[in-house]
């Protein structure tokens, strides 16, 4: 009987040291580093993952090329008559703003036209904007996986034989960190300062990952 106790007394401790070792690996929400930063209530899940597109040069490129630090990624088209340039815009300001302060933000943005949108448009749109600013596009299936990955909404509005149709979409900027992934998406409603504000706090928390 003792061996028999002294086996079943190891047996636990072996139990419950496993126990205890899963329970400190696994992320708990009181250790959100960036709990002080959202406002959205949406901390990454679902949101955001890897996609394939296709840089300026017609290069293949995939989320761990494009992501390699703190950045803001927008869907739009470059035909788009008003709201993807202010909406640009906007961000791009912001990344100088952050800039200022010492802080390295990438602007990115991905088409959702790809019918018109080839590599060349696309390199030109984001240069246009920014020298940092990073222009994708691809194949609609390419495409097409990269929207379903951030939830983002586009549909066609009109004859594409018409060079001048309109694609309705979302209008959402989402801040993506190439260790946490999506952290946060902004409305089209904030001023640049407002949003260099609000990625700069995620940008300070995450320099403790």
């Amino acid at each position: 009987m003792p061996r028999f106790a002294a086996i079943a007394a190891s047996a636990l401790v072996v139990v419950l040291l496993a126990v205890g070792t899963l329970y400190a690996l696994l992320p708990r929400g009181d250790e959100d580093v960036f709990a002080q930063c959202r406002e959205a209530q949406v901390a990454g899940g679902s949101i955001g993952g890897p996609f394939e597109l296709q840089d300026k040069t017609g290069a293949t490129v995939t989320d761990a090329d494009v992501i390699t630090g703190p950045s803001l990624v927008y869907f739009g088209y470059t035909f788009c008559p008003d709201v993807c340039p202010l909406d640009n815009a906007r961000n791009v300001q912001a990344v100088d703003i952050l800039a200022e302060r010492g802080m390295e933000v990438s602007p990115v943005f991905i088409s959702i036209d790809p019918n018109r949108d080839t590599p060349e448009i696309v390199g030109e749109f984001a240069e246009n904007l920014h020298e940092r600013m990073i222009g994708l596009t691809g194949t609609p299936a390419q495409v097409k996986a990269a929207s379903q990955a951030y939830k983002t909404y586009y549909a066609v509005n009109g004859d594409t034989s018409d060079p001048y149709y309109l694609v309705d979409h979302s209008t959402l900027t989402y801040l993506v960190f190439p260790q946490a992934g999506f952290v946060e998406f902004f409305r089209r409603d904030l001023t640049p300062e407002q949003l260099a504000d609000r990625v700069g706090c995620f940008v300070a928390a995450a320099a403790g990952l």
